[in-house]
């Protein structure tokens, strides 16, 4: 395991931070908010209760596997708020007690009741008339029966190794002709339906769990055997490895291995419906040998995140919210993109809200088209099926120089990645397998073409992946560009990362991590620093994923002591703390129907504002153990709309919760939305200005914000016939 734990030189200072761990809960705690939500749509707040379960999944594969290793290395050291993993340990399972009663009272006593007065319900066995319980025995011995494997457990046959978070199905019985009691599993296979249709006459449609159906089919699986005991439970795994390829000779070997590992690791956690109980749950506890600590029984289904399954089969689109179909983006049309970028020099595109089409465009235009010689790309996260690899490989079989470098440590994604590089590889690509000792974590592509008898270079740097599924589902922002020193740029950053190149003393545009991020990062702070007055203070306003990186919180309180005006749009971990007092720095974090993923960054500069982009949140892994971007954005018209859709974040009182002092987020509880709500003013906004684009080819309708006070939602002189035309988008 590789962990970096800094230390806390100055214990007074605790006050300044929010550990790390504790912040990730609350953030989930948020995502929780929304499905008790009385304004979102019933399915919409299903969808909510399955990704809470999800990411809960994830943080105890990793952050709770992690801090349960620090302890039992005896690394039991603070963090920078002051408190050691075993008692982050110890108050995070008594939040997460909270959240789960909280999670299952909402999806029991919420949710599916009013699921099931909309006609889609979820029944037991119990609940279903004879014959119609007849019909679905029938339906396991044909469909599901042939797919089951019981586990035994006895002298013969080993206690088995339980696949990481599937559901099984603990039995105890009692062979026919014998006095002692025997041990089986039955795994849930999640290659079936999970939500089982059930043919009654009665109105609306009803539902029966896998899980439910092979249990009461049990009999059929252990013929000649008395039940005594079952019920079903779920084991989640440490998956938090590394891999140390410093000195790897084959990082995919490496990485293969570690994979086929997963399913040998320690559980970190067992779940169990609640009335669990008595010798079963005993021979359990005694197989595992886990800590009290780490079981968790829960009112309700287990495997919450597989809902998602419900509400695709319930088909019921008024229970959802109305579709926002993305907008292309008004500088696109039937030229190719290669003449689009040289009429407007840069261009911006916002998944989800604009289409990902232009990039696959690009790609696609690029393997095609003869005049290009060279594609460079990054892959950290690609869709299974993708249309980007599919291009590249294109690309590659025409004869182009192809090079990608893949992130085969893409944590979870590893397999996946492994399997497309290869196929890049047999395509005529060349693959390169990240840097040692660092992620590849930057988004970048760069296009080489032949034009007027020289070359010129293309380029398309953004803040997330390039994975057509995950760009229909989270914010990000990037540009495609023909600026020449972007361009060179990145370049070079490719012959960093391909072959043995040293990074520039300083690049023309660009700042990389590990090289000199950090350095401009601090320095933008410290300049607002230098530049704030009472008449006229520094402007920051910074919006990511996550922050946590010890030195620049520390060096954010600064800015805030020395009067700068400070907005932290932070959507999950937030390990920043206002101290009491500092009303000039501002913390809001917003959940909504899309996962917010851009990294977008404002600094005044004394009245001549600057933005920025970048791969990387404020973390210390981003800044000093990945390779990550932070690009300018220097063109008008993009730099207006870049400020415009801050301004929407910031007046969000539909989705924003603001950090108070004591370290708790405001949660607030709408029964509908307002106008204030910053997704769907976004939305609505580039829609507006894409159809305005196609009647007029010139205009200004934005201000560009200069002022160090709080900005303030509007739609400048989008009115009229724009405006009104625009309002039919839900």
């Amino acid at each position: 395991m590789k962990k970096v734990q800094e230390k806390n030189s100055d214990p007074a200072d605790s006050g300044l931070f929010i550990s790390r761990e504790l912040s990730w809960i609350d953030f989930n705690a948020r995502v929780l908010d929304e499905a008790g939500c009385a304004a979102n749509p019933v399915l919409e707040r299903l969808k909510f209760i399955a990704i809470f379960s999800s990411n809960l999944d994830e943080f105890f594969m990793v952050r709770i596997a992690g801090l349960r290793q620090l302890v039992k290395m005896g690394q039991d050291l603070p963090d920078p708020a002051g408190n050691r993993p075993s008692e982050q340990l110890a108050r995070m399972r008594k939040k997460l007690d909270r959240l789960l009663k909280r999670q299952h009272d909402c999806l029991m006593d919420e949710i599916l009741p009013e699921l099931g007065r909309r006609g889609v319900k979820l029944v037991r066995p119990a609940d279903v008339a004879a014959p119609v319980r007849a019909e679905l025995s029938s339906y396991f011995r044909g469909q599901v029966l042939p797919v089951l494997t019981p586990l035994a457990v006895d002298s013969a046959h080993p206690f088995p190794i339980l696949n990481s978070g599937s559901i099984e199905i603990a039995v105890s019985m009692r062979p026919a002709g014998r006095s002692e009691l025997v041990y089986a599993f039955v795994e849930v296979p999640e290659l079936l339906p999970r939500f089982i249709e059930v043919p009654d006459n009665q109105p609306g449609r009803s539902f029966m769990l896998l899980e439910e159906l092979i249990m009461d089919n049990l009999g059929t699986l252990f013929t000649g055997c008395g039940i005594e005991e079952y019920f079903p439970f779920r084991i989640t795994r440490d998956m938090d490895f590394s891999v140390e390829d410093n000195d790897a000779e084959d990082l995919m070997q490496s990485i293969e291995k570690k994979l086929l590992q997963r399913r040998h690791r320690e559980p970190i956690r067992i779940e169990l419906i609640a009335g669990s109980r008595g010798p079963l749950v005993k021979w359990l506890a005694k197989e595992f040998r886990l800590d009290e600590q780490f079981w968790y029984f829960v009112r309700g289904p287990l495997h919450l995140k597989q809902f998602f399954e419900l509400v695709g089969k319930a088909r019921l689109p008024e229970l959802l919210e109305p579709a926002w179909p993305p907008v292309m983006p008004p500088e696109f049309s039937e030229q190719s993109v290669f003449e689009t970028i040289s009429q407007y020099g840069s261009v911006l595109i916002a998944p989800p809200f604009h289409s990902f089409n232009p990039i696959i465009r690009f790609l696609e235009e690029a393997a095609e088209d003869p005049e290009v010689l060279a594609i460079k790309q990054t892959l950290y996260r690609v869709s299974g099926n993708s249309p980007v690899v599919r291009a590249l490989r294109r690309a590659a079989e025409n004869g182009k120089q192809v090079t990608v470098v893949v992130e085969l440590k893409a944590r979870f994604d590893e397999g996946n990645n492994i399997v497309w590089a290869r196929l890049l590889e047999e395509s005529g690509a060349h693959v390169v397998y990240g840097v040692a000792g660092l992620k590849v974590h930057c988004k970048a592509l760069l296009v080489v073409r032949r034009e007027d008898g020289g070359i010129r270079r293309y380029a398309h740097l953004a803040t997330g992946n390039y994975n057509d599924k995950t760009a229909a589902i989270y914010t990000d922002m990037g540009i495609m560009t023909g600026d020449p020193d972007l361009c060179f740029d990145v370049a070079n950053l490719f012959n960093v990362l391909t072959g043995y190149s040293s990074p520039p003393a300083s690049w023309r545009k660009i700042a990389a991590s590990p090289f000199d991020m950090r350095r401009r990062v601090s320095g933008l702070i410290e300049r607002e620093i230098a530049h704030s007055t009472p008449e006229r203070p520094g402007r920051i306003i910074a919006k990511m994923n996550s922050l946590s990186d010890e030195k620049i919180v520390r060096l954010l309180h600064k800015a805030a002591d020395a009067g700068v005006e400070i907005d932290l749009i932070v959507r999950g971990i937030c390990c920043y703390k206002p101290k009491p007092g500092q009303e000039n720095a501002r913390v809001t974090s917003i959940v909504d129907r899309y996962l917010e993923h851009t990294r977008l960054f404002y600094f005044g500069n004394g009245g001549d504002p600057e933005f920025y982009l970048a791969s990387a949140d404020w973390m210390y892994r981003n800044l000093d153990r990945r390779v990550e971007l932070l690009f300018p954005v220097e063109d008008e018209r993009i730099r207006e709309i870049c400020l415009r859709l801050l301004e929407f974040q910031l007046a969000d009182t539909d989705k924003g919760r603001h950090l108070l002092g004591s370290g708790v987020y405001t949660r607030p509880k709408l029964e509908r939305y307002t106008d204030a709500r910053s997704q769907y003013n976004s939305y609505r906004f580039l829609k507006a200005l894409a159809e305005r684009e196609k009647r007029r080819a010139t205009g200004d309708a934005l201000k560009v914000y200069t002022s160090p006070e709080r900005p303030v939602p509007s739609f400048g002189d989008l009115s009229g016939d724009d405006a009104a035309e625009d309002e039919s988008g839900e």
